[in-house]
């Protein structure tokens, strides 16, 4: 028999806080980069655990902050702190 691992149940930060929600903005690039991984990607909902009309605001604000060269679109430096690598 398998054992069967229990997790817990995930929740929306943004409805839990409405406080969050309100600094969620693409002019707050250090909040935003909470929910992009190691690599620059979007944290998807069944990881992050945001509910669907936080998702696609977040989305939204994150690219809109791509855009204006807030947040990187993929990481080669050290902004997400990654070190060059050495050869």
């Amino acid at each position: 028999m398998a054992k069967r691992s229990f997790s817990r149940k995930k929740y929306c930060p943004f409805k839990a806080d409405p406080k969050i929600a309100e600094s969620l903005s693409y002019k707050n690039p250090d909040f935003l980069k909470k929910f992009l991984g190691d690599n620059g990607k979007l944290i998807p909902r069944r990881i992050s655990g945001v509910s669907a009309y936080y998702q696609r605001r977040l989305t939204r604000e994150i690219k809109r902050a791509r855009h204006l060269a807030l947040l990187p679109y993929s990481t080669t430096g050290e902004f997400f702190g990654h070190r060059p690598r050495s050869r």
